[in-house]
């Protein structure tokens, strides 16, 4: 089955799920979690439909730090089973199931006063044992190198931006980053796709029986009931408004977006520790369209927007930890942009007060026949998937064998041997897999489509992102097809060419 989503066959999708048709599991969500269950339970056999209120990864999915990452957190909270799961889904990630969305990321903790010798030595520890769990995780040292501790001289080679006075070195690692948060999500669930799943966004669930869910279509306003055998709540931070005996306590993380010029790190991301909060740090991640972000917070919020936005106080505190480490200070002045995401962390009994103390275990919790999921984080989304599917197996007693999906890769992936010979400019390769000549060849086919609507991103992809990943309408586009949304002035610049080419989109799919 193809694994191309538009309106036509969200189209048909709904109208096979509202005419009758009872699916064994029914998705609410369409982040990372729940197109990862969509996945799952599709590589079993199981028939499955995925309903999103609004996008793919129009939620908390798009705004993460877009790191691959093995848990260094965890280990210094004596965590070491969420470290260890970490490493190995990062494994996975980047050997399987996505190596075309991920890269190798360098990462240099820059040793300033006031980081003693002390806390040096307990970091590099730390990153030594976090090695220990790569090697137990078997991902290759070419691909995430083993720790060394570097010279002023070198930390400065590789983060010219770094501050002279008082460097005494660095410790350098490895990690793994995406290059698109929310394009791992359209992949995960044009996979999903690929294997007879009902991807359908747009979609907003209502109510929800052990049966059943009551859904408005988003485009038309029509309401409908549509069954299934098991249903399954990956709807996040949202979780609790489905069900309401899911208690959580959701968790602020904010970043700005700068030029990579003001900063002046290169390629490599800087890991800079919080004064007086041990083994918590900033980190400044370089990006590969010539941005920055800087990130991240941990806050509690208590209400709960539809869109998160970065609040002052968060500003000023992240541009005051980057520029600790920095020659130039940053002001407001560099920053482009902003966004936030907002994590659902579990309430347990007896949980500080403080969400960075909360648990990033995730949680399966069982009600009559609703399976929730909640928790966790974007590296061990594949492990939440997996549970919450074998929860709803044996909740209603489907016919279905284990997860499936360590080995298996996404749309576009291929091995990284494979993928560095695709003729195609290595940018869309890193987007795209091996779908990137197919991308490639629109625009030298026709010129029009070649041009840039945005730095680095051409007419063409808006047209793919349209006839092949969900994108409905510019909206789409903008902040999740493309990342050019992160840049109010960057959105506004390239609206007019994208409603366009999304039109013309639109209406060659009715022609067809």
């Amino acid at each position: 089955m193809s694994t191309s989503l538009n309106a036509e066959r969200r189209s048909a999708d709904l109208a096979a799920l509202t005419s009758g048709e009872v699916v064994d599991v029914l998705v609410i969500g369409g982040g990372v979690t729940g197109a990862g269950v969509a996945l799952d339970a599709a590589s079993r056999g199981l028939t499955v439909a995925l309903l999103e209120a609004n996008d793919l990864a129009a939620g908390t999915s798009r705004w993460s730090s877009k790191l691959v990452h093995g848990g260094l957190r965890y280990l210094a909270k004596g965590d070491v089973g969420l470290a260890a799961e970490s490493a190995v889904e990062r494994g996975v990630l980047m050997t399987t199931t996505a190596p075309h969305l991920t890269r190798t990321l360098p990462q240099l903790v820059p040793l300033h006063p006031p980081v003693s010798a002390r806390d040096a030595a307990l970091t590099f520890a730390g990153l030594v044992a976090g090695d220990g769990l790569r090697r137990a995780a078997r991902t290759p040292t070419d691909l995430l190198p083993g720790p060394r501790r570097i010279s002023a001289a070198e930390s400065r080679a590789l983060a010219p931006g770094l501050r002279a006075a008082g460097l005494r070195g660095g410790l350098l690692s490895f990690d793994g980053q995406l290059v698109d948060d929310a394009r791992l999500v359209v992949a995960l669930a044009r996979t999903a796709a690929g294997l007879g799943a009902r991807i359908v966004t747009r979609a907003r669930v209502s109510a929800v029986a052990p049966d059943a869910v009551e859904v408005v279509d988003g485009r038309t306003g029509m309401a409908a009931r549509i069954r299934s055998r098991v249903v399954v709540n990956a709807t996040g931070v949202w979780a609790g408004t489905l069900v309401p005996s899911v208690r959580l306590r959701p968790s602020r993380g904010s970043h700005l977006v700068l030029d990579a010029g003001a900063v002046g790190c290169g390629t490599t991301s800087l890991t800079v520790p919080i004064p007086g909060s041990f083994g918590r740090f900033a980190l400044v991640l370089p990006q590969d369209d010539g941005r920055v972000y800087i990130g991240l917070t941990d806050e509690p919020v208590d209400e709960i927007p539809e869109v998160p936005t970065v609040p002052e106080a968060d500003v000023d505190f992240l541009l005051d930890v980057a520029s600790s480490v920095l020659e130039t200070r940053l002001t407001r002045a560099d920053v482009l942009g902003s966004f936030a995401g907002l994590r659902p962390l579990v309430d347990l009994p007896g949980a500080s007060g403080r969400s960075a103390d909360l648990s990033r275990h995730h949680a399966v919790l069982t009600e009559d026949k609703v399976v929730t999921v909640v928790g966790g984080k974007l590296t061990t989304y594949r492990r939440m998937a997996a549970d919450a599917v074998d929860a709803a197996v044996d909740l209603a007693g489907l016919p279905a064998g284990p997860s499936r999906t360590k080995a298996l890769p996404l749309v576009g992936a291929a091995p990284r041997s494979r993928l560095s010979t695709l003729d195609a400019p290595r940018r869309l390769v890193a987007r795209y897999g091996t779908e990137a000549p197919t991308v490639a060849a629109m625009g030298l086919l026709d010129p029009d489509l070649g041009r840039e609507v945005a730095a680095g991103v051409t007419a063409a992809e808006v047209i793919w992102a349209v006839r092949h990943e969900g994108a409905l309408d510019v909206e789409d586009v903008l902040h999740r097809r493309t990342r050019i949304g992160l840049v109010d002035r960057d959105a506004a610049a390239a609206r007019p060419a994208v409603e366009s080419l999304v039109a013309r989109a639109l209406l060659g799919l009715v022609a067809r």
